[in-house]
């Protein structure tokens, strides 16, 4: 599991590992029973407060994705379905593929979803010009 930390981010880095790791559930690439790594070393690779990574892991766990089993450790749960399938399973994996590369990149929900709307702009500007 490859998390990144961007310390000079808007985004808090508990916030930034929950949506790394909840975007990796919810897209199949942690799939149902995986083991989390510990708090400890997921803390140490990151260089980060082990304080920091249980907060992110508590968040997960508050959203269902994840359940803590005492000292057996952290695993992933089946994730609840996305509300984009009803627009297909294509439009569902291109909406994973961007939500992990905008998590990766550091963005948060709000400059993701901006990014989002540029786009749309951009593709409706030609035909504003005929």
């Amino acid at each position: 599991m490859i998390l990144r930390v961007d310390p000079s981010a808007a985004t808090p880095p508990y916030a930034q590992i929950q949506a790394q790791v909840a975007t990796m559930v919810r897209s199949g690439v942690l799939p149902p029973g995986t083991r989390l790594p510990t708090i400890r070393h997921l803390a140490n690779d990151l260089g980060i407060a082990a304080n920091t990574v249980a907060r992110a892991y508590r968040e997960l766990e508050l959203e269902g994705l994840v359940a803590t089993r005492g000292r057996h450790g952290t695993f992933v749960l089946a994730p609840a379905p996305a509300t984009v399938e009803v627009a297909g399973p294509a439009l569902a994996d291109a909406a994973t593929a961007y939500a992990m590369e905008a998590a990766h990149r550091g963005l948060d929900l709000d400059q993701a979803l901006d990014a989002v709307r540029s786009a749309f702009r951009a593709l409706d500007e030609p035909r504003r010009l005929a």
